[in-house]
Order: structure tokens, then sequence, then C-alpha cells
């Protein structure tokens, strides 16, 4: 039998705090857990496919194959599947929406990445910035809500209603352009469509940092080259990042990247170790955070069983 889980399905079973555990111990799993493929093409219309397969970590005898179709004009933009299988035979356990668990794991990924590499946090805590206000930012901030606290929000994004909206639900304030999110906020969170540098290094100070989560596929740039190459550049893998993430977007080579997320978890890099650095986690996703997500939320609706049954095999 195969479990159904829908979007409101997966949003009863994941709660930030065990996904995060789960991201972080996958983070640590191995120096180099399995990356898998990631298999993005266009198409003749207008938005692309991609396909991230496997998904595999230590200790989990189950695997993931994820399709999506990424339509910068729809809404939602994107749409797919998750297809979590058994490691023992290759049963299809769950089949699960993809754009709640990718938008989860990314989004989290990132407040983990944010978390570590921002500089200690302060009992009154910094200010939050906002550029891109879509579902990776929604639980960028919630995640990040988990770990620390900040004193305000600021958010700018190119649908003034959706930055609107978004700056009611976190009770913050509206700003005019990524430019005056940057002069405002300590830590920016970044997850946008361009295809352009929104910041460069004279738009930010020392010992800012910066998540930016838009350079996830070629042509996708949210950060220029001299900001990158002046900051502490952490990514989740070297090669993907230096194929199709902010350093291939930057034209910078893969050496541009000083550490990985799991490096700076794993103690093998100090991360940030100055007050006045200035630090960038910029992230591709990796097929293995979409098994520790749907597994987890896989566990939750078999012992609650939540989500329809359906025999694929009748």
């Amino acid at each position: 039998m195969t479990r159904l889980l829908t979007r409101s399905d997966l949003q009863a079973l994941l709660e930030p705090e065990s996904c995060l555990d789960a991201l972080r111990d996958g983070f640590r799993a191995a120096a180099s857990p399995t990356i898998g493929q990631r298999i993005r093409t266009d198409l003749p219309f207008p938005g692309t496919a991609t396909a991230l397969v496997p998904g595999v970590l230590p200790g989990i005898e189950a695997y993931t194959v994820k399709v999506n179709a990424k339509f910068p004009g729809a809404l939602p933009a994107l749409r797919g599947v998750i297809c979590l299988h058994s490691g023992h035979d290759g049963e299809l356990l769950a089949l699960m929406d993809s754009a709640t668990v990718t938008a989860w794991r990314t989004g989290l990924a990132a407040a983990l990445g944010t978390h570590l590499l921002a500089g200690p946090a302060s009992a009154e805590g910094p200010v939050l910035g906002v550029i891109g206000a879509g579902a990776q930012a929604e639980v960028m901030v919630r995640g990040l809500g988990a770990l620390r606290r900040h004193r305000e929000l600021v958010v700018h994004d190119s649908d003034p209603a959706r930055a609107t909206a978004f700056a009611s639900r976190h009770d913050g304030r509206l700003l005019a352009s990524a430019q005056e999110v940057a002069a405002a906020a300590d830590i920016v969170l970044m997850a946008t469509w361009s295809r352009s540098p929104l910041l460069r290094l004279a738009d930010t100070r020392p010992g800012q940092h910066i998540t930016s989560l838009g350079a996830d596929e070629p042509g996708k740039q949210e950060l220029s080259a001299d900001l990158l190459e002046s900051a502490l550049l952490v990514v989740d893998d070297r090669e993907l990042a230096a194929t199709m993430g902010a350093p291939a977007a930057a034209g910078l080579p893969a050496s541009a990247a000083e550490a990985t997320l799991g490096e700076v978890l794993r103690g093998d890099h100090p991360g940030r170790t100055g007050a006045t650095d200035r630090s960038v986690y910029a992230p591709v996703g990796l097929p293995w955070q979409d098994l520790a997500l749907a597994w987890l939320a896989y566990q939750q609706a078999e012992r609650h069983d939540i989500g329809q049954k359906i025999d694929l095999l009748s």
C-alpha cells in the first residue's frame, strides 16, 4: 500500500524543531553523504523540470525520488511529487507533495546555516531582513525563530501585495528595495527568482550575514562576485555550487566556497571567526534533505494514520 500525503497532511505532520534535528543529523551523518544526481532541463513551455535522485542517508532504509516543475508565472510556482521507496524491495511507501517538503527542507536548512554562521545570538536579537517573501522565506523565518530571536523584521518583495501580507504576518516593516533591506538588517534572508545581482559588496557592511537561496539553477543570481569573494562563503556541496549555485552564477570557481555546512557542523571548519566578518550561506539543495523530511513525515503519518492509502498495483 502507498500512503498519499497532501500539502495539508504534511503541514499537520511536520514541525520545525524535529525537522531541524533531522537536517542537522543529516549534515553530520558523514563527511560525504550520498549526493545523488540533480537533473534539470528546459521545457518547450515557460518552465523547467528538475529531478533529484536518490535521496539517501545512513541509517534510513528508504530512498526518495523527486520530480519538480518550476513555472515562475504560476501560483504556486513549484509543483511536483516525492516518491518514498523502501530500501528493502523498492515498494512505493508514500507519494507526497514536493512543494511542501522542498520549502520546508530548503527553508529550515537555510535557517540552520544562518544560525550557525551569523555569529553569537544576543539577548536583544538582530534586525532580520527578508528579500523575496515567498514560501521559502516563510519557513526560513519560522525556523530561525526556533533557533534565535530577532528584535525587528524588514521585508521587500517585487510584489507589493505579497510583501505587505508577509510583513503583516510577522509584525514586520516594508522597505522599498533590496538595498534598503541590506542597509537596515544584520541578517538578510534572500529567496527570489532574480537573474542579476540584487546585492553587491557596497550594499553590505562588515559583520553582516546573508543567506541566499535564489541561485538554485543556472541563470539565477542574487549576489555579485565581489560580495561572494569578500565573504566567508559556505555552501551545501562544493561541486554542485560550482556548476549551478551562487559561485557559478557569479563566474567564480569551486574554491570560492571556503566550507560546506556539514564541515561547520562537524567542527571541521570554524565558520565565522570574527565579529566583523561577512558571511554568506548559499546552498543549492541536496537529495538527502528530501529524504530526511519525507521519512519523518511518513513515520508520523504511519503512527497517526494520516493520509489516504491506495494500492497502485491493484
